[in-house]
């Protein structure tokens, strides 16, 4: 992917998109100085043109080198005005949507122009448990990779696992804290920071909620682990996920089948964008955009 979409031109010929006609075509012609890639059409057929210039200071300068990197039957031209084509995991979505090109060429928002050459975005299974709706770490993290242009393509996939799934069958439910506005259906649900007279409960919650209960109540009770950071060990490939033990860092460690970063319970957005950068240097250390 281009650095910058200023680096890309876009011209239409009326020579053919074989790799002989274009070297032909581009071979000494001047090209403005910012210029790298051309995205080349004819009728409905696209190709995209490398270029080397004589002289990247004036204004416009000869091409020295050509060299055609995706012909017509590699290559898919999209118009798709609501991705902003500077953001590469905005085109990472948009090149999954055609997994058949090598080349994907996106005319996005503001009508810049863009590519995707040979995709491979990054996979990230993000892990937590619901409610609340939308699941808070995977919103957040979609936020992030709307605009994080610094950041290689990527693509989240959530990994969800519900609540209610987790409670026994029948009798009280004691949940870590009322804000998460969850109410379990059937059973009559209490919350632990509002510090209730003790029942005969099951305490949905991670390990800090345990130690709150034994620090009310004196004594343990019968219990549901619910830290996703726990039950993330199962989850096959790079994982993003959070845990209340967490207060302030982010920790990358290594899952059963790929890097795994966890964040705080209440991650900011600048944290849960370290962990994806934190991911994304263990996937593609070598990631940089050309």
């Amino acid at each position: 992917m281009p650095g910058a979409y200023r680096q890309v031109s876009v011209a239409d010929v009326d020579v053919a998109l074989t790799e002989e006609a274009l070297v032909e075509h581009f071979l000494g012609r001047e090209c403005y100085r910012r210029t790298t890639y051309v995205v080349v059409g004819n009728g409905d057929g696209h190709a995209l043109v490398s270029v080397v210039l004589a002289d990247t200071g004036p204004l416009f300068s000869p091409a020295v080198a050509v060299r055609v990197l995706a012909g017509p039957d590699e290559t898919t031209y999209v118009r798709r005005p609501d991705v902003d084509t500077g953001v590469p995991s905005q085109l990472g979505g948009v090149a999954l949507e055609h997994p058949g090109a090598r080349c994907v060429v996106v005319e996005g928002r503001y009508g810049h122009v863009n590519f995707l050459l040979d995709p491979d975005p990054v996979v990230v299974r993000v892990h937590e448990i619901v409610p609340p709706h939308p699941a808070k770490l995977l919103d957040q993290a979609e936020r992030v990779l709307a605009l994080a242009e610094d950041l290689p393509p990527m693509v989240l996939v959530g990994d969800l696992v519900e609540l209610d799934e987790l409670r026994p069958p029948g009798g009280d439910v004691l949940l870590p804290c009322r804000g998460s506005g969850i109410d379990v259906v059937g059973a009559r649900t209490w919350y632990l920071d509002q510090r209730p007279p003790h029942q005969p409960w099951t305490l949905l919650g991670c390990a800090r909620s345990r130690d709150i209960h034994r620090w009310f109540y004196g004594a343990d009770a019968p219990s549901v682990d619910t830290c996703p950071r726990a039950s993330s060990a199962s989850v096959p490939g790079a994982v993003l996920t959070k845990c209340c033990l967490f207060e302030d860092r982010v920790e990358l460690d290594a899952g059963p089948g790929g890097p795994r970063a966890v964040v705080p319970w209440g991650a900011s957005l600048d944290q849960v964008r370290d962990a994806l950068r934190a991911l994304a240097e263990a996937i593609v250390p070598a990631w940089a955009p050309a």
